[in-house]
């Protein structure tokens, strides 16, 4: 964000920048680059011109080098062949004088009036678009956004404080109406563990997830990616005990928690989840349990369990986007383990007949509610065009003689 007028109106401001150079020959050469030169009064000029900006580097030194670096782009700009139309450069120069809410006219004047010669903002300006147009058109077709890399960059989190990190094992165990009563019994007899080991010994007899071998335990999570009704119950225990059995549909759910911890690493919040459950008949029998490890090895994301579910009723398949805590709380919890494109097949519904093929398609940081997956897109782009630049940039600083006075 420009803030040109503020500065402007400064007390004495525009007088200090303004005032005449007694001490230097202003055409004296400060640099040079190939068969180009870098002027005293150039290094003066930019100097005033990022001030007025109120920009970051407006220093001497920082000066010349923005300078030496613009010759270099402008003599890779004339080898293109790139010519800028005078309609191109004046709709930059508009668009650029617009950010500080100022048309060209006004902004050239403000300029004048703190000593910035026209020219200077021209050519600053010029070399910048000009140096976009090219890159754009050198690596422009090299440059492609996956959607996947568009749900990663709107999970992203950015900022925030401090978090708190969970080491917690898991117990899920299938209670189908038969074995509710039986189910219960069990559960409140888990409850009452008073050891990691004693806990993760019911964990591989009695657990229906992906831990059960591992005895139940998770890696380190960060307390704000579980499911907001499973956050305060955690936080309630000491290491080593378990929460009170929770009741989902079809199971009981129980939790150790191992140990806690703050981390510095960003707290996150999620606007959305996406995930995407497919009904496989056949409950937890081992003829559908491996269906749905074979499922598991030809689907990558949640598009492509629409080709599995084609010519089935539309009730086999819910895809849905919802905020973390309007997402069932079984389902909450599988999500919570899972990455995108990943799957869980831990929960039944249908009273136990029917296995639920679980899949996380992706998470939306609160932050980035509002931000558009064409915008995540361009944004992709941009930093990869970004990253070209800077390594053309580098090439032709290598391959150039600089020298400075």
């Amino acid at each position: 964000m420009f803030k040109l007028k503020p500065v402007l109106s400064a007390l004495g401001l525009i007088a200090a920048l303004a005032g005449p150079s007694t001490a230097q020959n202003l055409f004296a050469p400060v640099a040079y680059v190939n068969d180009a030169v870098v002027t005293e009064f150039e290094v003066q000029q930019r100097v005033r011109f990022l001030q007025l900006l109120n920009a970051q580097g407006a220093t001497r030194s920082a000066a010349v080098d923005s300078l030496i670096n613009e010759r270099l782009r402008d003599k890779a700009i004339r080898d293109s062949g790139l010519i800028l139309t005078e309609e191109g450069i004046n709709d930059a120069l508009e668009e650029f004088a617009g950010r500080a809410n100022l048309s060209q006219a006004e902004f050239t004047s403000a300029l004048a009036d703190a000593g910035v010669d026209a020219e200077t903002f021209r050519d600053f300006v010029i070399n910048g678009v000009a140096w976009r147009d090219l890159i754009r058109a050198r690596y422009g077709a090299r440059v492609s956004v996956s959607e996947a890399q568009i749900d990663r960059a709107l999970s992203e989190q950015r900022g925030g404080g401090s978090n708190i990190r969970v080491l917690v094992s898991e117990i899920i165990i299938p209670a189908p109406p038969p074995r509710a009563e039986q189910v219960a019994a069990i559960a409140e007899q888990i409850a009452q563990s008073t050891s990691a080991a004693q806990f993760s010994a019911f964990a591989r007899q009695y657990s229906a997830t992906a831990t059960r071998e591992a005895g139940g335990r998770l890696p380190w999570q960060a307390l704000s990616d579980l499911p907001p009704a499973l956050q305060p119950l955690l936080l309630s225990l000491a290491p080593g005990e378990v929460t009170q059995p929770l009741n989902i549909p079809n199971a009981v759910a129980l939790f150790q928690l191992r140990d806690i911890e703050e981390s510095g690493a960003p707290s996150k919040t999620y606007a959305t989840i996406e995930y995407a459950a497919y009904y496989m008949a056949g409950g937890r029998s081992p003829e559908t349990l491996q269906q749905a490890a074979n499922l598991r090895g030809q689907v990558d994301v949640c598009d492509d369990l629409y080709a599995f579910a084609q010519g089935q009723p539309d009730s086999v398949l819910d895809r849905e986007t919802q905020a973390p805590g309007d997402v069932p709380r079984d389902f909450a919890i599988e999500l919570s383990k899972l990455d995108p494109g990943e799957v869980s097949t831990a929960l039944t519904r249908a009273d136990g007949q029917a296995l639920v093929f679980l899949m996380l398609c992706g998470r939306v940081a609160e932050q980035n509610a509002e931000t558009s997956r064409e915008e995540v897109a361009a944004s992709l782009r941009q930093q990869r065009l970004s990253g070209y630049a800077d390594r053309l940039l580098a090439q032709l600083r290598a391959d150039a003689r600089i020298r400075r006075e």
